[in-house]
């Protein structure tokens, strides 16, 4: 069985960095904010052996090349290359993730 390795985009660190600030800022305990993000690290990771089990985004009835995954509050945008599933994005749900992704 062939095993995928996951890229984080430049973009996907910094959404990262942004999704620790914003958890600490809701919950003001280390802990928990450390806890969110390996568990949404952790949800990504998953994909490795089935990295086409993501949803596909859609737009228009047509396939944009993007998977994603949802881990609560969040939103992790992925392509798949070659062997990679390339992270590019990790946006709040509520966000226009459509503009922001260039779609």
């Amino acid at each position: 069985m062939m095993v995928y390795s996951v890229k984080y985009s430049r973009k996907a660190v910094e959404d990262l960095q942004k999704i620790k600030e914003d958890v600490f800022k809701a919950c003001l305990d280390k802990n928990i904010t450390v806890n969110y993000l390996k568990e949404l690290m952790d949800k990504i990771k998953e994909k490795e052996l089935f990295p086409e089990s993501g949803t596909p985004l859609m737009l228009m009835g047509m396939f944009t090349g993007y998977r994603f995954i949802v881990y609560k509050a969040y939103i992790a945008f992925y392509r798949i290359e070659s062997k990679e599933i390339l992270i590019d994005r990790i946006l709040l749900g509520k966000s226009d993730y459509i503009n922001i992704l260039n779609l």
